[in-house]
Order: structure tokens, then sequence, then C-alpha cells
């Protein structure tokens, strides 16, 4: 189950970025997950552990990926921590929903993000535990907390 935070959660790693340059094992991108949102995102393929190709950058390693890219396998190898995927375009957001089909993920989001009109989450703040699938109320619920709603959690 994805479990959102809206706002500034006080252990989440706000710029994952840099933690991702710190953190990652060039295998993460061996995976057929990896290779997926790769291709699907950067519109790049892994040729070898941390070697990446693209047609108008060349080579590269991981490090130089998007960061929506970085964010999603930081989720997938390290889920136990809360990331914020306010790093991710909305391009991210079925990838996000995927990764929390089998395992509960939690993350902070700064913006409202796009999931599109079917998916299932719970909002955390305030230690809501309602199961939402409606994009109204989600929407209303991430206004009113980035809004300056109630940021408990």
């Amino acid at each position: 189950m994805l479990k959102i935070f809206f706002g500034k959660h006080p252990d989440e790693i706000y710029n994952t970025d840099v933690y991702y340059k710190n953190q990652y094992d060039k295998m993460w991108v061996m995976d057929s997950f990896a290779k997926k949102i790769i291709a699907d995102i950067d519109d790049s393929t892994v040729i070898a552990p941390d070697v990446i190709q693209n047609d108008i950058f060349g080579s590269f390693n991981s490090t130089e990926l998007s960061a929506g890219v970085k964010t999603l396998l930081l989720i997938k190898n390290q889920p136990n921590r809360i990331f914020n995927i306010s790093n991710c375009g909305d391009n991210c957001a079925k990838y996000i929903l995927e990764l929390a089909e089998n395992r509960d993920i939690k993350v902070t989001l700064h913006h409202v993000m796009n999931f599109g009109s079917s998916f299932s989450l719970k909002v955390i703040n305030d230690r809501r535990r309602k199961i939402i699938t409606d994009p109204i109320e989600y929407l209303m619920l991430g206004h009113q907390y980035l809004r300056g709603g109630n940021n408990e959690g």
C-alpha cells in the first residue's frame, strides 16, 4: 500500500539526487524493473552495471539518470526509508503504485502528483487510515495539508 504524507516529514530524505549519489549500488540498474523504468522514463538502455546508453547523451553511469528514476530505484532498494516523490514527475506515478502493490511504501509529497483515475493509497497526515481511491478526495486532502492543514505524522 502506498502511504503518502503531504508536506515535510522529519524522517524524509528530501534531496533524493544527493542521497542516491552517496548510496547507490551499480547493480541496482540490472533488474527488470530498473531496466523498464530507465527505458520508459529516461529513454535509455542499460548496457551493463552502471553503464547506460542514450541516443542523445551517449554512455553514462547511473548517477546521471533523471531524479525520478533515481527516486524510484531508491524506493525499490531501500523500502524502509521515506523518500520525497516530489522529485519525480507524473510519469513516475504508475511505477510508484507498482512498487506499492506488494509492500507498504511510505513517501512524502510536496505537491499533488497525478496518479490518474485508478489508484489506491492512504494519506497518513493526522494518522488517517482510510484507503483513498477517489481522485477528488485525494486532491482535496492534498490541498488541505499542503496549504496549512494539520501535518502530524
